[in-house]
């Protein structure tokens, strides 16, 4: 019988830090601004504003998701 090995994952420090957790959300507010300053191009149909609109929403909607499941204890307030 061959021994089982056990594998560990190999990270470097960096890698476990996290993220900026403010500056990542004026990040995406400001994305989601500018993308809805595109409603007024050149562009003929409206197929390119369903879009930028439905990221624009997706951005927000992700950021008040975060919000809430922070505020209820169930994503960990670290930052």
């Amino acid at each position: 019988m061959a021994a089982e090995e056990h594998h560990e994952e190999v990270y470097a420090p960096d890698q476990l830090k996290p993220g900026n957790r403010k500056r990542a959300q004026k990040g995406a507010i400001i994305s989601a601004a500018i993308m809805l300053l595109f409603f007024w191009g050149n562009q003929q149909g409206n197929t390119e504003k369903v879009w930028l609109a439905a990221i624009a929403i997706g951005l927000i909607a992700v950021i008040i998701g975060d919000a809430i499941l922070r505020r209820s204890g169930l994503r960990p307030n670290d930052q």
